[in-house]
Order: structure tokens, then sequence, then C-alpha cells
């Protein structure tokens, strides 16, 4: 390097030009192939994940201050499981829309800590998907119980108070499952529950308890799938975060040598 050369530098310097990195100038004018393609399904997963987050926080938050849902936790059922839920339920959708997030803002400005700290919060949400689905799996018999106790204890409590919470509950429970009563005869006190349609259809329905201990013992495989599928393409988004995060790693790895951008890019002046 020659005394000419220091001199173009100050001067250039003086007048205001930008120094740049011969690596800094690529990553802003090109990516490879691979990088391209996991910021962009970086971008679109994101996005789905803190909609879906959005949506998971706006359920909890629905479920425990919503008109029509608020009587849940009036209830006596002396077990604190569907508070539970809806704490599990919110605390997942922050997390997924905090992590989403992160994660937009790191793939769009290329964030090495955004990126990182993403890849940690996904991580998270792994290992709790797995979790859960295995937990679902392997306890379905348990938590089926849980259910037919739950339901059980809101059709005697109905019973007896007409409550208009109770007979949400129950009608709830009615059209999600396709079932009514505790009997296999329609019963004439909770008739305007059961789900919709003629008299002859509904004294089809079966009894609530047999048929919410058949559906878990039946979906349980499928429910185990579902949380695993979702917890696989999650990983997906996790090795696409890392790839990015290692090329903007290496791009920004070592000072390269520079060079002068002046007011227009014919102007490039290598030192």
């Amino acid at each position: 390097m020659g005394s000419d050369s220091c001199t173009d530098l100050f001067s250039s310097t003086a007048r205001g030009k930008l120094v740049y990195s011969v690596d800094n100038v690529k990553s802003l004018f090109k990516m490879d192939g691979c990088a391209q393609i996991c910021k962009c399904f970086l971008i679109l997963f994101n996005t789905l994940f803190a909609l879906v987050g959005f949506g998971l926080v706006a359920l909890g938050m629905w479920l425990r201050f919503g008109a029509e849902t608020r009587g849940f936790f009036d209830i006596d059922l002396n077990t604190p499981e569907f508070n539970i839920g809806v704490i599990v339920l919110v605390v997942t959708g922050v997390l997924m829309l905090v992590m989403a997030v992160i994660g937009h803002c790191g793939a769009c400005n290329n964030s090495r800590s955004a990126l990182g700290v993403s890849s940690g919060l996904l991580s998270i949400l792994i290992i709790m998907q797995i979790a859960a689905g295995v937990m679902a799996f392997v306890r379905s018999a348990q938590v089926s119980d849980e259910l037919v106790y739950f339901y059980d204890t809101i059709y005697a409590q109905y019973l007896n108070t007409r409550s208009p919470a109770q007979a949400i509950i129950l009608e709830l429970f009615h059209n999600t499952f396709h079932c009514c009563g505790v009997s296999e005869t329609i019963e004439v006190f909770v008739r305007h529950t059961c789900p919709g349609g003629s008299f002859l259809k509904q004294i089809s329905y079966s009894s609530c308890p047999g048929v919410i201990r058949e559906v878990f013992n039946t979906k349980a495989p499928l429910v185990l799938g579902g949380f695993l599928g979702i917890a696989g393409v999650m990983m997906l988004v996790l090795v696409c975060s890392c790839v990015l995060q290692r090329y903007v790693s290496v791009s920004h790895k070592s000072p390269p040598p520079y060079i002068l951008l002046g007011s227009t890019l014919s102007s490039v002046k290598m030192i």
C-alpha cells in the first residue's frame, strides 16, 4: 500500500464517502441459494407462528374473561386442571408470538443476536410440543377419566342448580363429542343442550362418558402424530434459522479488504 492510497482514503472519507468491506457489499447484494431459501422460509413460518400465537392468547383470554365462559371458573370442581390448561394456553401463545416476532426481525435484518434468541425460544417450544404429545399419548386413559369426571360433575350440579354457565359447558361437550347425557336414552332435563336435530336423531346419541373414553382411546395416536408433526415443522424452521445465522456469522467473521464507495458504483476503488 503506497502513500497515494492512504491519501485517497483520507480524502474520500473527508468528502463523506462511505467505506464498506467487500464481504459486506456482497452480503447486501448477493446471497447464496440455500440462505435465500432459508430466509424466505423463516419469514413465511414466523408470520404463521405469530398468527397462531396471537390466536392462542386470544383463545385463552376469551376462555378466562369471556361473558360466555367466565362461569367456568365460578364452578367448584375441586380440581385445578381447567385453570392450569388456560394458563398453559396463554403462556404458549405468548412464547410463540415473541419467538415469531424476534425471528422475523432477525431474518429480515440478518441479525445474529435476534436469530440466536429466536432459535433458543424455538427449541423450548419444540421440547414442549414433544413432551405434550408423549404425555397425551401415554396418559390418554387418565386424561379421559379426568374429562369424564369433569362432565359428570357439571351434569350433576346442573340438575340441582340449572346454572346458565353449566348449561353452556354441557352444550359445548355435547356438540364437540356428538353425545348427550350420561345414559343411552334421551334425558329430558338436558335435552335443550343436546346437538340439534329431530327427536329421533337426539335419541340416537350415545352417552357422553362412553364417547369421551372411546375418542381418547382411538384418537391418541393421531394426537401424538399431530404434536410430533408440529414439532417436525418447528425443527425445520430451527435448522433454517441456524443456517442463516451461520451465514451471517461467516459474512462478518473477519475484517476483509476494504473498498471505497463514491457517489456512484462505477467509482468503486480498491485500496
